[in-house]
């Protein structure tokens, strides 16, 4: 099958107010540098945790095409997918307070803070490359049940090297599953470069071995990733899944809040940094007169505001009651 090169979007693509776009991508990146704060400077928060710094245009321009009912399963990097379908930035800091008033009562933590079955989330993973059949499997629920839902399942580029990988995408591709397997290829597994670990030419390249159109599409660029997505969700609902996506991008910070990353070169953090989503897409707007320098602050004080008030919520929220565990155990 073919792999496609994915660009030039435009903003005509969209079919919602581009600020609210922007909005979204703001929330998902002031909710994580509040988190990394939290665990780093003030101390509230322990344990592991992995941020999607940098990579929120993949999360908004994908999830703003699906419908609330639309499956998604995510990773240990999953807070981003989360806030951009929907799921309550005080449950998902609830979560990570280990409250009860979070996604999964505060018995999951970080790694599992993203699952909200209300919104569609039903898997989040710490185990790499864990999701791929699950997610197959979904699919293949929907299908025979007659539903015509999309499910979309996010992995980074460590994942394409697990026997999951393989499995998932030959069970999806011979029984033509109604999935859409995003890889968000930050060139990362943890510290290990992607020209260390990969024998093929390119994630595509491996991907397209299972008989399914491929497209690659810069991670960077929210009008690009969702106007590809915008086609394939289309195309999916019609019976033509499955299909591969791989957004390449870049994380700002380290593999997880305590990872400094000296690992990477300085020039190449510095390139990337310099094509931040974010900045590319508020300078988009302020170009085409959509949004001001000043109107840009100003949502970012609100967004501020509101990732203050779910800290207040969580802070303020009661742990599980220890006797309520066994009304969580299967017996």
């Amino acid at each position: 099958m073919s792999i496609q090169v994915y660009e030039g979007a435009t903003l005509e693509c969209l079919r919602e107010n581009p600020v609210e776009i922007l909005r979204k991508m703001l929330l998902i990146r002031i909710f994580e540098e509040k988190v990394e704060e939290l665990f780093l400077v003030k101390g509230m928060l322990i344990g592991p945790a992995h941020l999607y710094l940098g990579q929120e245009a993949i999360a908004v321009g994908i999830c703003s095409n699906l419908k609330k009912e639309d499956i998604v399963v995510t990773t240990y990097r999953g807070h981003g997918h989360a806030i951009a379908k929907g799921v309550s930035i005080k449950k998902i800091m609830a979560e990570l307070f280990g409250k009860k008033t979070g996604t999964c009562k505060g018995l999951g933590g970080s790694m599992h803070a993203a699952i909200d079955v209300e919104n569609g989330i039903l898997y989040a993973t710490a185990i790499v490359g864990s999701g791929i059949p699950i997610a197959a499997g979904i699919a293949l629920a929907n299908k025979y049940q007659g539903k015509n839902l999309v499910t979309v399942c996010f992995f980074g580029d460590g994942a394409v090297n697990t026997g999951a990988f393989h499995e998932g995408l030959n069970i999806a591709a011979l029984w033509k599953l109604p999935v859409i397997f995003v890889c968000e290829n930050n060139f990362y597994a943890m510290s290990t470069h992607i020209s260390r670990s990969l024998s093929s030419r390119s994630i595509a390249e491996r991907a397209s071995s299972y008989n399914m159109d491929v497209f690659v599409v810069d991670g960077n660029d929210v009008l690009s990733v969702y106007k590809l997505t915008s086609e394939l969700v289309e195309k999916v609902r019609n019976g033509l899944g499955p299909f591969f996506i791989e957004a390449r991008t870049y994380r700002m910070k380290g593999h997880g809040v305590y990872d400094p990353a000296l690992y990477r070169d300085k020039e190449e953090v510095k390139r990337w940094l310099e094509r931040d989503p974010i900045k590319l897409f508020k300078e988009k707007l302020i170009k085409e007169n959509i949004i001001t320098e000043r109107e840009f602050e100003n949502l970012r004080s609100e967004i501020v505001k509101e990732v203050e008030e779910s800290i207040d919520f969580a802070v303020k929220s009661e742990y599980l009651d220890f006797n309520e565990l066994y009304n969580l155990v299967w017996v």
